[in-house]
């Protein structure tokens, strides 16, 4: 009977160290997304936003209208600070359990976050047997246990902190890449590049670079390439200056041009919809993803909005 008290001590040690010890080790490393941030976690924001009932317009963009919907979503879900800026407590309260079968938003939002981990879904909101596959791969690459497919917190927390750009304005934040990382991406992908002057400088027009350029859009262009397999992809245009600007321009890192083949002409009018005429004539073609592809005569000017 001696023995009693000490075991019951021991089992009580024990069980007082799991409870300190589990949460740490499961702490997901949580990304912080705020007004003026650009890139698949803003992307990621908005879509749960609207699974949560808090209707937000799905543009990468983080701006005034997504800032004042997060803060309706903090009030709502009694965080404090109601400041707008997601963070661990508000990513903890947005995000949303998903499995094979459902479908909406939190599914889009998750298929967003599996491509930026190089997964090439289609963003249609329909966790089929793709996504389930895209899951469980990723699961087992992160080494998370169970790997079953179903994306609960531990998940969304290896997504959102593994992977995924945030971004910032003027791309900081870890949202854009280096000339020699992005081509070293690339040409792991099997992508080529060209350009008039053989070069690579930024501020040179006769140069493809790729200097600054997103992450999110070199990720883009190797799920091209994943998606039109033997077809060869050449990119003629990056973050050189020479090109238009705008919020969604080469220059801040959203496009890319693609060399003029038949088999990615064939490729993109047979898989994505024709969506109307830029102002300059350019047919345009926009994919699930929400990425637009004008047809400019002598390339394809892509802008990788996810």
């Amino acid at each position: 009977m001696k023995r009693i008290p000490a075991l019951v001590a021991a089992m009580f040690a024990a069980l007082l160290a799991a409870v300190l010890v589990a949460p740490a080790a499961q702490a997901a490393s949580w990304p912080i997304v705020r007004n003026g941030d650009r890139g698949d976690n803003v992307t990621t924001v908005q879509y749960l936003l609207s699974a949560r009932g808090f209707a937000t317009g799905v543009d990468g963009a983080f701006g005034p209208g997504t800032e004042d919907k997060v803060k309706s979503f903090q009030s709502a879900s009694g965080l404090t600070p109601v400041d707008g800026v997601v963070g661990s407590d508000t990513w903890s309260k947005l995000i949303v359990t998903v499995r094979s079968g459902d479908n909406g938003d939190a599914v889009k939002a998750l298929q967003v976050q599996l491509n930026a981990h190089g997964a090439g879904l289609a963003v249609d909101g329909a966790f089929g047997p793709g996504t389930d596959s895209k899951v469980r791969n990723f699961q087992q690459s992160a080494g998370l246990n169970p790997v079953d497919g179903i994306v609960g917190p531990a998940t969304w927390g290896a997504l959102l902190g593994g992977g995924g750009s945030t971004g910032g304005s003027g791309g900081s934040g870890g949202d854009t890449l280096s000339q020699s990382q992005a081509a070293s991406m690339l040409s792991s992908a099997g992508i080529t590049w060209s350009s008039s002057g053989n070069c690579s400088d930024r501020n040179s027009s006769s140069c493809t670079s790729f200097d600054g350029i997103r992450r999110a859009t070199v990720d883009g262009a190797i799920n091209l390439k994943h998606a039109v397999g033997s077809c060869p992809l050449n990119i003629t245009g990056g973050t050189e200056t020479g090109h238009a600007s705008g919020t969604y321009s080469h220059g801040t890192g959203y496009k890319m041009d693609f060399a003029m083949m038949s088999c990615l002409t064939n490729y993109i009018h047979g898989t994505f919809s024709h969506s109307g005429t830029r102002g300059d004539g350019a047919d345009l073609w926009t994919a699930p993803s929400g990425n637009i592809y004008a047809n400019e005569g002598s390339h394809w000017d892509v802008t990788f909005m996810n």
